[in-house]
């Protein structure tokens, strides 16, 4: 049973932390999770956690990928793999330079403690190569049918795009409801992703991460060939 001990994120303003303090450990971690919260450390700082309202979410049926896309994605150079690298995944996202972000938040405390969260079959990877060199990728949290994504990088044009679009449509396929993008960006708002109320967003959450997908999105560390075709339902 993990725990949240501090306040209630139903109750907490939408635009600042709903708690600052406490620490990374695991049982922490996993009940800030299920309660809808995130860790967003500032380096030197005491920890943030947030719960912003509105909340950025994506549903996985209603994926948005342009024709141009679709296209590079079928150059016969990429490959895709999922947890192959987790650890060269999170640490490409905290030292790959960011427009606007003099700093990482990806602190060694972050790595730490999503490592862990990844040894212990929370925390997902998903690699991005080409001709097979890895070029992109991303990570996050899976409770559920609800995946949290947390980071993402890229070394070559697209190669970010391919991991999400790749992810997005396995996720669909295994019966995955929601992804929660946190907060807004232009990216994210590209392939579909809104802003839904918070108490919307801790409702669906209070009853989908309780149900097992259909399917195990996690099994297969090899997408045979990245088609860039659409999801079948």
């Amino acid at each position: 049973m993990y725990h949240w001990p501090y306040a209630d994120p139903a109750l907490a303003p939408g635009n600042a932390p709903i708690h600052i303090g406490g620490s990374w450990d695991i049982s922490t971690l996993l009940g800030a999770y299920q309660k809808g919260i995130f860790p967003w450390p500032i380096p030197g700082l005491p920890l943030r956690w947030w719960s912003p309202d509105p909340r950025f979410v994506l549903l996985p049926s209603e994926l948005r990928c342009t024709p141009s896309l679709r296209k590079v994605m079928r150059k016969t150079g990429w490959k895709v793999t999922i947890d192959q690298d987790f650890a060269s995944v999170i640490r490409h996202c905290a030292q790959v330079p960011r427009a606007g972000q003099a700093s990482t938040w990806i602190t060694p405390e972050v790595i730490q403690a999503y490592t862990e969260l990844h040894r212990l079959g929370f925390a997902h990877s998903v690699e991005t190569y080409w001709e097979g060199e890895l070029v992109g990728g991303l990570y996050g949290i899976t409770m559920g049918q609800i995946f949290h994504g947390e980071s993402m990088f890229h070394l070559k044009t697209d190669a970010s795009k391919v991991a999400f679009v790749a992810l997005v449509e396995r996720l669909h396929a295994c019966g995955y409801r929601l992804i929660d993008c946190q907060i807004p960006t232009p990216h994210l708002a590209s392939f579909g992703a809104f802003a839904a109320p918070r108490s919307d967003f801790l409702a669906f959450l209070e009853i989908y991460r309780k149900v097992n997908p259909t399917g195990n999105p996690w099994a297969n560390p090899l997408w045979p060939k990245v088609q860039g075709e659409p999801a079948q339902t």
